[in-house]
């Protein structure tokens, strides 16, 4: 098997974590970016050579946090965790509370998502997770 066909056997088997790292490593690395801005997955060849016309749908590998609203009583707790999240200052993160729905971070990856919505929550906000 050539070098080739072993590297493009390597990279279909990524998981979407491992593509996502791959993206980001080329791009901070040689400053290459995938068309689209997004990571390019191929399809698996369709039983009998026949087109990929059903071809599941891509999931999704980056994600924006909202914060939809703040329970008034523990506003200044989730004012904190805005903070802590965004390195806004205290004015600022006052704002983006008192300002909901406002997006706490975008592009993160569905892992860091889910970190950030569990805080959030815990602190007294509602928060959603949308696809980018």
């Amino acid at each position: 098997m050539s070098a080739v066909a072993e590297l493009g056997d390597k990279l279909a088997g990524l998981t979407i974590a491992q593509a996502v790292e791959l993206k980001n490593y080329l791009k901070d690395k040689y400053q290459i970016e995938p068309a689209g801005g997004g990571v390019m997955m191929a399809a698996a060849p369709a039983a009998g050579g026949a087109a990929a016309a059903a071809a599941p749908p891509v999931e999704a590998t980056e994600f924006n946090v909202v914060l939809e609203s703040v329970d008034a009583a523990k506003k200044i707790n989730v004012i904190k965790v805005i903070r802590e999240l965004t390195g806004q200052g205290l004015a600022e993160a006052k704002a983006t509370a008192e300002g909901a729905p406002k997006a706490i971070k975008e592009g993160v990856d569905k892992k860091t998502a889910e970190d950030l919505k569990k805080k959030l929550e815990d602190a007294g906000g509602k928060v959603s997770v949308k696809p980018v």
